[in-house]
């Protein structure tokens, strides 16, 4: 459930519509919903009511310090993956004791920066990151949690750019190899072991994966306390999918259950999730303008002024979002294929191909459905385009909580060498 929907004809975010939000910032831009947001957050916290749990907003999915905050505030924690995302989660109200720094190749300034502001729980995926973990945690004289991410070897089954968990991915140890390198990790300096972690990929649409991966760090977790070891922190990672277009994805509830089911006996260990697109993603919509449509042979493209580089998921991961008129059509209002494209200059700038679609003409908005996250966190100025706004919506008023960036900026990001001075110079006084 999202709060996108029609009211008098006009889209709107709760009780804003999106065309009044489009005059002011112009397009594209991204639009989120507070209201969506709260209600993806109550209903997976709700799930889990009554048990320790910690719930860490994966913040790679959308890292926009209002939506951050806004998930603050009801009490998530995060997940990072950087010293940056670090920062975003402390600057928005997380604290430092309920952000959680996973990432297959964190620093040592990383490592640094983290336990200096009060981060001490890590999920760490290798020997090497253990030892330089330990040996930057001894040098500050702290303690740093740590969590082994276990590869488990489960295929989630979703697309096979974000499938994390099988044995040629590069992320995790082999749980097989596990037991003795939570042995080598309890003799270091620095370091207290205390939970396991595994995460097999995202967009997961079947609970059975899941139910394959927490079997195997569960029996993990029997196995290292018969060791001797005091494991009290079991860490789920995140990866249930959210409906793009005809999936149906477990709720909350249900995958609730099935965790229920598999830690029941499992006592004095708190279970950590770290879930971003279920949360985020169908909390926010990309908003963009027809500029043309194009008649070409036997093929009618309509060319908007969104781009691949603001919403990639398309061309990264042959995505499908939803694709709506701002302008709810008639009735009776006839639908056409289409080939919905962008103006950068690559075929793969393309978001649908032979998309039913109503009439559209210049000038017309429509809506991506299914874009707050891995949306504008993954867009980049290629073609020396500008990053777009984003727009947080609360009931009847909305906030500009990222600008769009303007050609100035873009251009001073670069600096032109002494020698080339005298060149750059009479390019701007013939501009």
């Amino acid at each position: 459930m999202d709060h996108f929907d029609y009211r008098d004809g006009a889209l709107h975010a709760e009780a804003v519509p999106i065309s009044e939000i489009a005059e002011a910032v112009g397009t594209p831009f991204y639009c989120y919903s507070t209201a969506t947001l709260s209600r993806h957050y109550r209903v997976l916290a709700g799930a889990f009511a009554d048990r320790d749990v910690l719930i860490a907003y994966s913040v790679k999915a959308n890292s926009n310090l209002a939506v951050i905050a806004t998930l603050a505030r009801l009490g998530a924690g995060a997940d990072v993956v950087s010293e940056g995302e670090a920062r975003r989660a402390l600057a928005a109200g997380v604290a430092p004791d309920k952000i959680v720094f996973s990432g297959v190749g964190k620093t040592r300034d990383e490592m640094d920066f983290a336990l200096a502001n009060g981060i001490t729980h890590f999920n760490v995926e290798s020997e090497p990151e253990l030892e330089a973990l330990s040996a930057v945690a001894a040098a500050r004289n702290v303690t740093a949690n740590v969590a082994l991410r276990v590869n488990p070897d489960v295929d989630a089954g979703s697309h096979h750019k974000i499938s994390t968990g099988r044995r040629t991915d590069k992320f995790g140890v082999s749980i097989d190899v596990a037991p003795e390198l939570y042995g080598q990790a309890a003799s270091l300096p620095g370091l207290t072991i205390d939970g396991v972690d595994i995460h097999i990929g995202s967009q997961l649409t079947d609970l059975e994966p899941f139910r394959r991966a927490f079997e195997r760090a569960i029996d993990l977790v029997h196995r290292l306390r018969d060791d001797g070891h005091e494991i009290t922190r079991l860490d789920l990672g995140g990866g249930l999918g959210i409906p793009y277009g005809a999936e149906s994805p477990p709720g909350p509830e249900a995958y609730a259950q099935m965790v229920f089911a598999l830690t029941e006996g499992l006592d004095g260990c708190r279970i950590v999730l770290e879930p971003g697109r279920v949360i985020a993603g169908n909390a926010g919509i990309l908003v963009s303008r027809v500029i043309y449509v194009k008649e070409s042979e036997n093929r009618r493209f309509v060319i908007l002024d969104a781009a691949m580089n603001d919403l990639i998921r398309p061309a990264m991961y042959d995505a499908s979002h939803q694709v709506e008129p701002i302008v709810e059509p008639a009735a009776d209002a006839a639908f056409h294929p289409v080939d919905l494209v962008g103006p950068v200059c690559e075929t793969g700038d393309t978001f649908a191909i032979d998309r039913p679609m109503p009439p559209l003409a210049a000038g017309d908005l429509v809506a991506f459905r299914s874009a707050g996250a891995y949306g504008a966190v993954m867009a980049s100025t290629y073609n020396s385009r500008l990053l777009v706004p984003e727009v947080l919506v609360d009931e009847d008023r909305f906030a500009i909580v990222r600008p769009r960036t303007d050609y100035e900026t873009l251009l001073d990001q670069d600096h032109v060498p002494d020698w080339l001075q005298e060149t750059a110079a009479l390019s701007r006084g013939a501009a």
